[in-house]
């Protein structure tokens, strides 16, 4: 961190000042490193061994070449010049997609550098391909219990036209989603975790864990829902020889499928049974609810990802083909079931797809028993591996237990799934767990089109996915066919069980909820990110260079850090100015810059600034700051500060306020380079029109925890554009200053009309929308005033001031240094600049001795005045006043008297 021992290269080393800093034992024992150990970002392994072109272990051989590359048997290696490691090498790539890799050791002169073959290439080549390891776990997942059980019922309850809209609507949806899923997925190197993985890399971790959350709650869920089909299965299977007797089954017939074209929406009772008394009414909506579940399982395939030889090739291939099959598969059993049966056979056999089977309905019932609990299974297994790639994260602290590592199996998050499966299984009502499982994978399809929506919209650079069929607008209307479907699911839910509905909604909030609040930072490059800074762009081009009107001016200051002495290591800003720097914002909303100089050449220090920016980062974290951190290179205090304020910020997001502590320290500790440091850096901040603030008294500024009482007085002598009185309002709004009331001092020649001034003050602030006491103070002239009127420390301090003025004057003269500043200076004018700041002064303790804090302008430094001097005014003014910003405006308003 910077060392302002040095300032201006005097060579004066400035002596610690933690004993006057009592502010700064609250940072003490501050971890500086605290807020950057969490983060996910795994660094590139050191390859320093490995050399551009070192096809053996030998390097005897290894000669340097006349043109400043390496040779080897006559052939040159001149990339050794550039000073890189291997430009291609695969412990570097693999490091780029997360893999953990260990490096090997490096071959000694004379081993043998053949790497033998190990298990891990023999797993690569078990890995599975597009059929076995998408399309048939698709099939088989989308090809469910609600084909087999209910999909004939639902023909019958929508006819054959409503029936088509309804597989149409919905094939459409998960087919626009796994156009989204394969653009996703053939973006990159996938880890496991399936849809989770990637929802939460574009959308970011409070999202991502949400809904992959919600979606291992629908696997979860979905086994329940598979076990009561069985079930459901087996006991309608037991008494069937002796109930399908009657051809209600006329066959294949084209009066039944005139009959059944049209739909026969009805009340039915809990087992779905048409009953004029019952309590559910089915419509269309509601069978969207009903039937959703049987277009689901596209994620069967990116859910297996970590098992797949080639994820960018197998999982756009098998899912869109599985989901085409499986489509046109329903759409030719809408007319077959619809040409085969009457409706009222329809309705009422749950298993008409067992009385039409051939040569018998045993083979369906135990086809559908086997692959239902094959189903649930797949669910046990599926959804444990979801919840241990959540949990390996590392976002949520409560998710802990489930952790695992690669190579073992979830044993926790399994029996954690069971238990779930097993309650609502217990619950015993395949109709109302169906919806519910639609709920949560409609969630997941919707964060998966809005992810893909968010990054080819955005379309960064590193958006290059190998899936080329899609566009930003398919994935918008897969995600608005999906936010569609919601009210209706909510309807049918509520129609069947209230409480259930009420509980499965509030879980799914308190999760986002609990995610936002107790989840830990995790920075995965999602889709938002980027979003802010396209958004940030545009802001800024839409801005301009123009000027900002007042009713837009927001504070940005630019805190200069420990300009004046040093602070503890750990400490790399006086804790106290960020709580000023808060105090400066409204309801938390601007930015500050924390801006702090290192001493030396840019070259030498690079690495030292790297290290120096984080430690202040993690600082304004600590504080609880909005802002970010800079560290400036440069020769000394003066040149980097001159740097920092031409060129920090963009456009009209450069900062308008310098906040920095008044140097108390400079006279105690004998630092001469100090006054003309200060006042280089006002004049500096006077040439690039910004405004200036200067803390004094800042180890007792309060933080928020600390009420003040009392008032905020304002001594406003010079126009500036209203800078105090904004500063004023602004601390108000502060917890810690709430209590206080406004007072404005406004400073009268003697002979003005004080009545008038006030008048017009009191005018100017009711249109301004503040509350303040006008108070004006009439000043006699500085050669009238009478002489013992001044309490006796300051004319105490006025003496000495004199005193030292004199002296170093004298000095210069003898000495014959700054002879021109001696000839240009009117002593007469020193010694009224001199009784004028001790006459503000003097007004400041007689009227504000007991206030929370005081409000005084700033004056600037006058021509042809030596830096001491104006040292010597600044100190005259501040002295014996606990709590003071000096203010000083910039020529702009930043109030308004307009709404």
């Amino acid at each position: 961190m910077m060392d302002s021992g040095d300032i201006e290269g005097g060579g004066l080393k400035y002596q610690p000042v933690v004993a006057h800093d009592r502010a700064v034992l609250e940072m003490s024992n501050m971890d500086p490193g605290s807020s950057s150990s969490s983060s996910p970002t795994k660094r590139l392994p050191e390859l320093k061994n490995v050399k551009v072109g070192t096809l053996a272990t030998d390097r005897s051989d290894v000669q340097p070449s006349s043109n400043g590359g390496v040779s080897r048997g006559g052939r040159e290696y001149n990339l050794e010049l550039f000073g890189f490691d291997s430009l291609v090498n695969i412990l570097g790539l693999k490091s780029m997609t997360g893999e953990h890799v260990a490096s090997p050791p490096s071959p000694r002169d004379g081993d043998d550098s053949s790497v033998p073959h190990d298990h891990s290439q023999v797993v690569a080549d078990a890995k599975l391909g597009t059929l076995m390891g998408v399309f048939v776990p698709c099939l088989q997942n989308i090809l469910g219990i609600i084909y087999y059980i209910r999909f004939t019922w639902i023909v019958g309850m929508a006819g054959v036209a409503q029936s088509l809209v309804l597989v149409l609507m919905c094939g459409l949806c998960t087919f626009l989603t796994g156009m989204s899923l394969s653009a996703i997925a053939t973006n990159g190197a996938m880890k496991g975790g399936g849809p989770y993985y990637l929802i939460g890399r574009a959308l970011g971790p409070e999202v991502g864990i949400s809904i992959g959350l919600c979606f291992f709650l629908g696997n979860a869920i979905a086994g329940a829902l598979y076990v009561l089909g069985a079930v459901e299965t087996f006991l309608e299977a037991v008494p069937a020889a002796g109930i399908f007797r009657g051809e209600g089954v006329t066959g294949l017939s084209m009066e039944s499928l005139k009959e059944n074209w049209g739909s026969d929406y009805q009340f039915t009772n809990e087992a779905g049974i048409p009953d004029p008394n019952g309590r559910v009414y089915w419509d269309f909506n509601a069978l969207v609810g009903l039937f959703f579940p049987a277009v689901t399982g596209i994620m069967a395939g990116s859910n297996r990802s970590a098992s797949l030889k080639d994820t960018q090739r197998s999982i756009p291939i098998g899912t869109l083909s599985a989901t085409l099959t499986t489509t046109a598969l329903y759409i030719v059993s809408v007319f077959l079931f619809g040409s085969l049966a009457t409706r009222q056979r329809l309705l009422t056999d749950r298993l008409l797809t067992a009385t039409i089977a051939w040569p018998s309905p045993s083979i369906i019932y135990i086809g559908i028993i086997l692959s239902t609990l094959g189903a649930a299974l797949q669910s046990l297994t599926g959804a444990p591996r979801l919840l241990a790639a959540i949990a390996n994260d590392d976002i949520l602290p409560i998710l802990n237990y489930f952790k695992v590592s690669d190579s073992q199996e979830p044993h926790v998050a399994t029996l954690f799934t069971a238990f779930i499966c097993i309650g609502c299984v217990i619950i015993g009502n395949l109709d109302l767990i169906t919806p519910t499982v639609t709920m949560f994978f409609l969630l997941c399809y919707c964060g998966v089109n809005l992810s893909c929506f968010l990054l080819d919209l955005l379309d960064a650079p590193s958006w290059r996915p190998r899936w080329k069929f899609h566009h930003w607008s398919l994935s918008l209307l897969g995600a608005s066919l999906c936010i569609g479907m919601y009210p209706t699911l909510f309807v049918i839910m509520f129609l069947i069980s209230w409480s259930f509905t009420i509980v499965a909604l509030g879980l799914a909030s308190l999760i986002y909820k609990y995610v936002g609040i107790k989840g830990k930072a995790g920075d995965w490059g999602d889709g938002f990110k980027s979003a802010y800074f396209q958004l940030a762009l545009r802001s800024l081009r839409s801005l301009g260079a123009n000027q900002v009107h007042p009713k837009n001016w927001y504070p940005i200051p630019l805190i200069f850090c420990r300009p004046w002495g040093k602070l503890p290591e750990n400490v790399p800003c006086h804790p106290k100015l960020a709580d000023f720097a808060n105090c400066m914002k409204k309801k938390g909303r601007g930015m500050s810059i924390f801006v702090s100089i290192l001493d030396g050449d840019y070259h030498e220090c690079a690495e030292d600034a790297k290290t120096a920016c984080s430690q202040l980062s993690t600082y304004i974290e600590y504080k609880r700051c909005e802002g970010v951190a800079e560290i400036v290179v440069a020769p000394n205090m003066s040149d980097g500060f001159r740097g920092i304020v031409q060129t920090m910020g963009l456009g009209n997001l450069k900062p308008n306020i310098v906040v920095m502590r008044y140097p108390e320290i400079w006279r105690r500790e004998n630092l001469t380079e100090i006054p003309a440091t200060f006042v280089g850096i006002i004049n500096d901040c006077i040439v690039a029109n910004k405004a200036v603030v200067i803390v004094k008294g800042l180890d007792e500024w309060p933080n928020e925890y600390q009420k003040q009482y009392g008032t905020i007085d304002l001594y406003w002598i010079v126009r500036d554009g209203g800078l105090m009185l904004l500063l004023s309002q602004l601390l108000l709004t502060k917890e810690s200053f709430e209590s206080c009331k406004i007072q404005v001092f406004c400073i009268a020649e003697e002979d003005s009309d004080a009545e008038e001034l006030k008048a017009d003050v009191k005018k100017f602030l009711y249109d301004l929308r503040m509350q303040a006491e006008v108070i004006v103070i009439s000043m006699r002239s500085w050669h009238s005033n009478a002489e013992g009127s001044q309490p006796d420390e300051s004319l105490e301090a006025f003496n000495a001031a004199q005193k030292r003025i004199a002296s170093n004057l004298a000095e210069m003269k003898k000495s014959g240094n700054g002879k021109e500043d001696i000839g240009a200076l009117n002593e007469r004018q020193v010694e009224k600049y001199l009784y004028t700041t001790l006459k503000l002064n003097t007004t400041i303790l007689h009227h504000s001795r007991m206030a929370a804090v005081v409000l005084v302008s700033l004056p600037p430094p006058p021509d042809n005045h030596p830096a001491y001097f104006y040292m010597e005014y600044m100190d005259l003014l501040v002295e014996n006043v606990p709590r003071l910003l000096i203010v000083r405006g910039y020529r702009r308003d930043v109030v308004t008297l307009f709404t």
